[in-house]
């Protein structure tokens, strides 16, 4: 248990640092490049988003999560993912080549041919990452991990600001992607090199496939439905209002994605090491929920508070109008962190049906607020985004809750004081609204005041919590 321990805290050290330090410079980018292209190119970019990820996601196939869970894994396992990685890739990348005069038709926008057949090859490159990626999440080493994607978004970054800055526009948001996954693919076979030893194997795919189908269909179904917006916004809306809806969508989910991203990277490799000893699984579980909440809640809280300042000092008076979005998405995305350790849960105790069960239900809810939302407008469909969003808690931990000593009950009980304590702190910190209008003073106050409250509530009202985070940050744990 020690060597889990130390895996665990080194792992979270780095992963920190890869998707902090990896998203915090592509946020940055984002802004700037928000100030230089406008909401359209991002607007366009939104609309083949579905397209790309759907692909990524067949590529993947759960194959990964079923090499992490899996015990016994061999080198012929490796070798068939490798193999259906490509072929996949191959696959949807024509698809995607043939089909690029057809999305674009669906849009009515041209330009969306060249832009489909370019930035689908960003397929292609991933592909080559999975199995590497996956053998060094298994092994808890983020190290390499993290050094590979900054040097990558370095690299990406230069590419996307050089094409904006010389007037190529949405190209600019093309080139940064498929630089980026094009330096994981070189620089992953510098730091990690490897190369399949066998061939396909037929027993290996059966295998891994019994466990990885089902959370492909679960994550086709989130996938559709994570960017089913954008679509629909694209479709009935246009380019410019898709841009401004993907912003703020970008700038309320990714640090929430980013630091749940960290945390069950670790956590789920070290679940899956202890998943035969059911009273530490409950205990790991349940300490993963309460740290993630202390940490993401007011941070995500924090950037819906401040969004219209946020955005009018850093893009301009033009994304004005995604201030609003942005506050209220961030109300929803603050739970994204518990949504994916429930459904860690899930997977860590094989049960992939219950992972595809669960999915079925909460698009079924999604389908349903879709349906009456859209039709009043894009603020309207936000709002629904939040009600599904604690729908989908009650939902995962009711299911999680019969795997573990840890009812839904338990689950809540553990949070609520967490997200109460959260919302409570944005509410007093919003008063400077009402005293202060120049839009930098108001960023300064509004952060400072809310974040010293929480600080003293945490420190003496949580303070397991509090000493647990101090204590491993200055290596003080045992």
């Amino acid at each position: 248990m020690s060597l889990i321990k130390q895996k665990t805290t080194n792992g979270l050290k780095w992963s920190a640092i890869e998707r902090i330090a990896t998203q915090a410079i592509q946020l940055i980018v984002m802004l700037i490049l928000g100030r230089m292209l406008g909401p359209e190119a991002f607007g366009l970019v939104g609309m083949l988003a579905i397209f790309i990820a759907i692909s990524q996601t067949f590529v993947d196939s759960g194959f990964s999560s079923a090499l992490i869970r899996k015990q016994d894994r061999s080198e012929s396992d490796y070798a068939t993912t490798f193999y259906f990685n490509i072929v996949v890739s191959l696959s949807f990348y024509v698809l995607l080549f043939i089909g690029a005069p057809y999305i674009a038709d669906f849009y009515h926008q041209p330009e969306l041919i060249n832009l489909t057949r370019t930035l689908g090859l960003v397929i292609l490159a991933n592909a080559f990452t999975v199995v590497q990626r996956t053998r060094l999440s298994i092994a808890m080493d983020f190290k390499i991990q993290a050094k590979v994607s900054l040097l990558s978004v370095c690299c990406s970054t230069i590419v996307a600001l050089l094409l904006a800055y010389y007037g190529f526009g949405v190209w600019a948001l093309v080139g940064q992607t498929l630089t980026f996954a094009i330096s994981n693919v070189i620089l992953l076979n510098v730091f990690e090199p490897w190369l399949p030893k066998c061939g396909f194997s037929k027993v290996s795919f059966k295998e891994l496939f019994g466990f990885g189908s089902k959370l492909l269909a679960s994550a086709l179904l989130a996938t559709i439905y994570e960017n089913i917006y954008q679509i629909i916004i694209g479709k009935l809306f246009n380019a410019g209002q898709l841009g401004l809806f993907t912003q703020a969508k970008n700038l309320s989910s990714i640090p929430a994605m980013t630091l749940t991203a960290i945390i069950q990277r670790v956590t789920y490799p070290m679940m899956s090491h202890i998943q035969n000893d059911q009273q530490a699984l409950d205990k790991a579980y349940l300490l993963t929920l309460r740290l993630s909440a202390v940490v993401i809640f007011p941070i995500i809280i924090g950037l819906g508070l401040v969004a219209k300042p946020l955005l009018t000092v850093l893009l301009g008076q033009e994304w004005q109008s995604a201030a609003e979005i942005m506050s209220i998405l961030c109300i929803g995305y603050m739970l994204y962190p518990i949504h994916s350790i429930n459904l860690n849960l899930l997977q860590v105790k094989g049960r992939s049906d219950l992972f595809l069960k669960l999915e079925i239900i909460k698009k079924t809810i999604t389908t349903i607020v879709l349906v009456i939302t859209v039709p009043l407008g894009i603020k309207a469909i936000c709002i629904g985004m939040v009600i599904q969003s604690y729908l989908a808690l009650f939902i995962n931990s009711y299911y999680t809750g019969t795997l573990s000593s840890l009812t839904i009950f338990k689950q809540i009980k553990a949070l609520i004081f967490i997200w109460l304590l959260t919302l409570g702190c944005a509410a007093i910190a919003s008063l400077w609204y009402l005293i202060i209008s120049n839009d930098i003073i108001q960023l300064g106050l509004i952060i400072t005041t809310a974040l010293s409250l929480y600080f003293i509530v945490i420190k003496y009202l949580q303070s397991d919590l509090f000493g647990y985070i101090t204590n491993t940050i200055f290596r003080k744990s045992n």
